[in-house]
């Protein structure tokens, strides 16, 4: 039997936590990580983090160059259960929407989507203007999910690290996967 294995991508967009706390759930939950971080991932993580991107490519199982798109994770033969983008980039966004690929990020998206596996979006851009949205419906109609990283105030966040962690533990559930991140929503007393 194959390990479960998931694709991970970080890409320009701000917000890299949400790749890095993605690859350490998967660490803590046994699935076999492969990462891909383009050059733009490495200059805003080292603008919004205190992590190197050596620490990063030390969380994944397999580590990928975003140049390599010659990697395994580029051919429909490699089994996988799918690829999570966090954060996803417009550009990246924009090039899987239109299955241009410039770089193994996107060649690997592509990939997953033709193979009918998931494929997860974290888009880290506001506000949209109408080509955003239409790259967004456009990949939705390939069979992406986008899955904009908005906190849900409902599980009462007490800190940044709570918004993340929520956020993260909502895209593993897309696989099927329960990180036991999330706080679930139990309903309201009352009915009101």
């Amino acid at each position: 039997m194959l390990k479960k294995r998931l694709i991970v991508a970080i890409t320009g967009a701000s917000g890299t936590i949400y790749g890095i706390r993605i690859l350490e759930a998967l660490k803590n939950l046994g699935i076999e990580s492969h990462l891909v971080m383009s050059d733009s991932a490495k200059l805003t993580m080292s603008a919004e983090t205190d992590y190197k991107p050596s620490q990063i490519e030390e969380l994944a199982d397999v580590v990928h160059s975003a140049k390599n798109v010659g990697a395994s994770i580029a051919s429909g033969s490699f089994k996988s259960m799918g690829m999570v983008i966090a954060p996803c980039s417009i550009r990246t966004l924009s090039e899987i929407a239109s299955g241009v690929t410039s770089s193994l990020v996107s060649r690997a998206a592509d990939v997953v989507l033709k193979e009918r596996r998931r494929l997860v979006l974290l888009v880290r851009e506001t506000p949209l203007h109408a080509g955003h949205l239409r790259s967004m419906i456009q990949v939705t109609e390939c069979g992406a999910i986008v899955m904009p990283p908005v906190p849900a105030f409902y599980a009462k966040p007490q800190s940044l690290n709570d918004m993340v962690n929520h956020t993260v533990g909502r895209c593993l559930d897309l696989f099927d996967l329960d990180s036991k991140l999330v706080a679930r929503w139990s309903g309201m007393e009352g009915g009101k």
